[in-house]
């Protein structure tokens, strides 16, 4: 690594730059959701079509975030920064100008590739500015920002689309990027490193792969296409990602190494990820659909709603490492993982003005224990990994997150348009029925958990 002198205002500002790309992800992974009815009728697109807005931010994100390290290293953790705010925010512009629905998709891939950068440079940035005895205090302090999205974004979407319009959700972004770019310019330093080969081929396929997998779940949603397309469409999508396969087996520096599967907490973990999330994925996206076109609430009605599922999470991130310390990692995923299909499935019991606040304990208490899963999940993933792995897996972790998120959201949007295209009855009946599968789904993920041991992950908890 090139050696690079901090002087004390870069000292002091960097967590706050970071907190500016923290911020901005999570208040535009949130802020859309309430505005998904909104966005359909402007464009003239059907309320179930709109997922592809969000998968494609996603699913850019997720593809993308292996190349940031390797970039960063080459070009400097300033030049790939500015440069990652900077095509977010031309993205949140062009989002906010769409007016066609292939207009926006191509911009929130847009976004996606600054996204993709903005979070994982400011990461690094901060893990070679302080030493390792600060870096979880000042990592801490940059992420804070990051826990007011989730809060905020719903109840700022549905007050930006009920008392303005649609596009502002992205045009908001653009001052907070303006000012990030200015503060990043005057205060971030510019690390570099010896750029390691990156697996370009390894990239294509793998992406490639995802591409094609997603969009055959997408297909499968359709009812006015034949079969043949959506098979053949998942079909290619598994042959490239078995491509992929034998590539890293072969090469020594693969972009996702294969040998990090034998460590049994990691494949777990991982599986984890990916399985309980085709039903809880998609929460944050059906619930105020279901309010809005289900029930006819208003945006910044459903907005409010959502509020209780992100205090939830807060309340279960502060108690995670208590119950970890309690019932250990193999009972608490378990168990977690079942409530979590519970209430999903009892959301099926939302139908009419009197039993909508029966959604308010529910949501918060889905906020409690989805926290205290993805956290137990998370780090049980990288609990027995050791230091030459290590940043691989990390860099896997993130990668397969993003992806479960897209993956859940394309199976829930595919489950609703089948029961809406098929199924008899209105349109709470096939929320209903949709709540109650993914809830089935997510209840059936619970035994990839019974895999660990009860003495998994007692390195990271003290008993």
């Amino acid at each position: 690594m090139t050696k690079v002198t901090q002087s004390a205002s870069q000292i002091k500002w960097l967590p706050w730059i970071a907190g500016i790309a923290f911020f901005m992800q999570t208040l535009d992974a949130t802020i859309i959701n309430t505005a998904i009815p909104s966005l359909a009728t402007s464009l003239h697109q059907s309320p179930f079509d709109m997922q592809l807005t969000i998968i494609s931010y996603t699913l850019t994100v997720a593809i993308l975030i292996p190349v940031s390290g390797w970039l960063a290293d080459k070009f400097g953790t300033r030049v790939i920064f500015l440069w990652a705010v900077g095509l977010f925010t031309i993205g949140s512009l062009a989002c906010g100008l769409s007016t066609t629905l292939v207009q926006l998709v191509i911009a929130r891939v847009l976004q996606g590739v600054g996204g993709a950068m903005m979070v994982p440079v400011a990461r690094l940035a901060l893990l070679r500015c302080y030493p390792r005895k600060d870096f979880v205090r000042v990592l801490n302090l940059a992420t804070m920002p990051g826990l007011v999205g989730p809060v905020v974004g719903p109840l700022l979407g549905g007050l930006l689309v009920t008392y303005a319009s649609w596009h502002w959700i992205f045009l908001i972004n653009i001052p907070v990027g303006i000012i990030g770019i200015w503060i990043a310019k005057r205060y971030m330093p510019n690390f570099t490193s010896t750029a390691s080969h990156f697996d370009w081929l390894g990239f294509i396929l793998f992406g490639l792969s995802l591409v094609f997998i997603l969009g055959g779940i997408e297909l499968f949603g359709s009812g006015s296409i034949s079969l043949l397309l959506p098979i053949l469409t998942l079909l290619i999508g598994v042959l490239l990602l078995f491509g992929y396969g034998l590539h890293a087996s072969k090469k020594e520096q693969p972009l996702i190494p294969l040998s990090l599967f034998k460590t049994r907490t990691f494949n777990v973990g991982i599986r984890g990820n990916i399985l309980s999330r085709l039903g809880t994925g998609a929460i944050p996206y059906l619930v105020p659909l279901m309010l809005q076109v289900g029930m006819g609430m208003s945006a910044l009605y459903a907005g409010c709603m959502m509020v209780p599922l992100a205090i939830g999470a807060l309340l279960g991130k502060s108690l995670v490492e208590k119950v970890l310390h309690r019932f250990g990692y193999r009972s608490t995923l378990v168990l977690v993982t079942v409530v979590i299909g519970v209430i999903t499935a009892a959301f099926a019991l939302v139908s009419n003005q009197l039993s909508l606040w029966f959604a308010v304990p529910l949501l918060f208490g889905l906020g409690v224990v989805r926290a205290t899963q993805f956290t137990s999940m998370n780090t049980i993933t990288l609990a027995d990994l050791n230091d030459q792995n290590a940043s691989a897996g990390n860099s896997a972790l993130a990668v397969t997150q993003l992806l479960a998120i897209s993956l859940g959201l394309a199976v829930c949007a595919c489950i609703l348009k089948l029961f809406n295209s098929y199924g008899s009855g209105n349109a709470m009946v096939h929320f209903h029925q949709t709540f109650i599968t993914l809830g089935a789904l997510t209840v059936f993920s619970a035994l990839t958990f019974l895999s660990l041991k009860s003495v998994d992950g007692d390195n990271l908890i003290s008993k």
